[in-house]
């Protein structure tokens, strides 16, 4: 091939393929290298190199070969004095690459048919890293495709040189599709395969919404407005919250554009899809409140909670509930899903009624003494309400009022009783091991159904502390998600399964014994039947003394359960322990038949842990009872478990 043929050919692969000039070079090497091989049957281990030359056309073969005296192969060895032209440091037996005249004219068939295969399959893969690199950049942005074909599963489209799919769940509702026609889509994902990169496009994806803004708002791409937040239901409405990020810059202005050209462009590109843009506020209470447009509100009150997260209760006049809800739901679906709070929404006319029939109830139980005036208008107007008798606009204004003030004592009240909990678990806080609160709750192995419940609950020590501090909420979380009794236990075995997987090694039986259980005077050392229960010592109901350091070993009571608030308040035992006044049965009462008196209760698993003077040892020790079904039965000392 001539030299102009030859670059003529490279540079129309290049144009064609849009690869650089260093792939189709590297691929030609590789193929050189691959039919030099192939004809000389040169081994594997062999090394073998190759230089193109686009200029001259002139390509240059490196062959590895021994330094030897006598030469017997010449694929493999050269003789000292020819290596010594190459490398004049050159010593006998060394390995020195050897450039060999070699026509590549001179090629078989085979070899030649190998070359080719190389060559396809080289510029093949670049081809395709060159494809993913382009789309993998572009992720997130709009494109325009072609149709090539329509199935019930998905749409086929062209992009360029690429071949993108759009799924049916990322499709408009209610949107046509016919062959040959050409849309816009959002590039949503980008993956590798064993053959071209597989392009996932969308039409219904909110942040196909966001680019369109950014395309038809000179003022949103030029980050003189911005986009908060997107709330979307594709094909049917999509709620937007935008702020002004520059003074002087009127966003819902900028957004609707002149006579609404502007947003006019991006709902019929979405298939006539209803775009409600709203002015994002920093005050929470009235974001919600536009979010909930076009219907009026008369009052917000928000609410974060421990266990139902950010709750929004929101007060409508009664001709605007319905539109405050929407169809099916619809508005405040999507207004809660643009501010990211639960929203609750009542009539006047709903709220008042409830409030009026709690009136006997704290906090509500001082309205008819600091309010009765009040009270008795509430109720006059409600009866009337109830005749299907007219109300008056001024009197829906008092119910209002009557809410307004229902509704903050019950906030305050919540409040109040939320920052003792906060308080209840700061108090304990200390006794969670600090590795404990960046271990995720997953990590417990609880059941998927617990996870559910407990989707509030960050990491494993967020939930020690609940069970210590806060078990009676905690159960109702549960009951709640109507989950099984037995979920507190579930629970129990979890956390301290994780405590003894992750004890240190240096936290020893022995050292809690020391620290936290009394010793016995050796002139006060009990005979073996003097051997007593001692209750189970707490430092949270220990009022007069300090309270002890934590240690979390195996079935050592250092977590308090929801069992332990049912105990009684105690103090420590003194270092000088006289004669118990009660029986062993004392702590676990029993009647005559040997049966739990309590039995059937749920409460009576509480009673699995005593701490017992073990003679051997001189010491107190924490002894437990299994629970059914484990391998292990009777009482056992913590200790021997391990």
């Amino acid at each position: 091939m001539a030299k102009s043929e030859f670059l003529l050919a490279f540079n129309e692969i290049a144009e064609l393929r849009k690869l650089p000039r260093e792939v189709i070079t590297d691929a030609l090497r590789q193929a050189l290298i691959s039919a030099y091989r192939r004809d000389t049957k040169a081994s594997n281990a062999q090394r073998v190199e190759a230089e193109v030359d686009l200029i001259t056309n002139l390509h240059k073969i490196f062959v590895e070969k021994e330094v030897v005296d006598d030469v017997l192969d010449d694929n493999t060895e050269v003789t000292f004095n020819k290596a010594q032209y190459i490398e004049p440091s050159v010593q006998m037996g060394d390995m020195v690459m050897v450039p060999i005249e070699y026509d590549v004219k001179r090629f078989g068939r085979i070899a030649a048919q190998t070359a080719k295969q190389v060559i396809s399959q080289k510029i093949r893969d670049a081809e395709r890293n060159q494809l993913y690199d382009e789309f993998k950049n572009r992720e997130g942005e709009l494109a325009t495709g072609q149709i090539q074909s329509i199935n019930n599963q998905q749409i086929t489209l062209t992009l360029d040189r690429a071949e993108a799919i759009m799924p049916r769940k990322e499709q408009i509702p209610g949107e046509r599709y016919r062959p040959h026609d050409k849309i816009r889509v959002l590039i949503s994902e980008v993956k590798k395969s064993t053959r071209d990169p597989q392009i996932i496009v969308s039409r219904a994806h909110k942040n196909m919404l966001r680019r369109l803004f950014e395309y038809e708002v000179p003022e949103i791409y030029n980050k003189q407005v911005e986009i908060k937040s997107i709330a979307r239901e594709a094909g049917h409405r999509s709620k937007v919250a935008v702020a002004a990020m520059a003074p002087g810059v009127d966003p819902l202005g900028a957004c609707v554009g002149m006579r609404g050209t502007r947003i006019q462009n991006i709902v019929k590109e979405l298939n006539e899809e209803k775009i409600d843009v709203i002015p994002w506020d920093a005050d929470q209470s009235v974001f919600i409140a536009k979010a909930l447009s076009p219907a009026r509100v008369s009052g917000v009150y928000l609410e974060e909670d421990i266990d139902q997260g950010r709750t929004a209760i929101v007060i409508v006049p009664d001709d605007q509930l319905s539109l405050a809800i929407g169809r099916e739901g619809q508005n405040a679906r999507l207004a809660a899903k643009l501010t990211g709070w639960r929203i609750d929404i009542k009539s006047v006319s709903e709220a008042a009624i409830s409030s009026v029939n709690r009136l006997d109830e704290p906090p509500l139980d001082k309205l008819s003494v600091d309010y009765p005036d009040m009270v008795v208008e509430v109720r006059r107007i409600l009866d009337k309400k109830r005749a299907d008798r007219a109300v008056m606009p001024e009197e829906y204004t008092t119910l209002a009022r009557f809410v307004q003030m229902v509704e903050q004592r019950q906030l305050d009240q919540r409040e109040i009783g939320r920052a003792r909990r906060k308080k209840a678990m700061e108090k304990v806080r200390h006794t969670i091991p600090a590795y404990a609160f960046t271990v995720p709750l997953k990590d417990l192995n609880l059941p998927d159904s617990i996870l559910q419940a407990l989707k509030n609950v960050e990491n494993v020590g967020d939930l020690m502390l609940r069970v210590q501090a806060d078990a009676d909420k905690l159960e109702e979380v549960l009951t709640a998600a109507k989950l099984d009794e037995d979920a507190m236990d579930v629970i129990d075995d979890a956390i301290t399964d994780f405590t003894r997987a992750h004890r240190e090694p240096e936290a020893t039986l022995e050292a809690v014994a020391e620290e936290d259980a009394p010793m016995l005077p050796a002139a006060n050392m009990p005979e073996p039947e003097a051997v007593i229960a001692a209750p189970v010592l707490d430092p949270i109901f220990a009022e007069d003394e300090e309270e002890a350091p934590p240690a979390f070993i195996d079935d050592v009571p250092q977590l308090p359960t929801r069992a332990d608030e049912n105990r009684p308040k105690m103090r420590k035992v003194p270092k000088v322990v006289a004669e118990p006044t009660e029986p062993v049965e004392a702590v676990f009462a029993t009647d005559a038949d040997g049966d739990d008196d309590k039995k059937g209760d749920k409460k009576g698993k509480d009673r699995r842990r005593e701490l017992v003077f073990d003679e051997t040892r001189g010491q107190v020790v924490a002894k437990r009872k299994r629970k059914g079904g484990r391998d292990r039965t009777g009482w056992t000392d913590n200790e021997e478990d391990e």
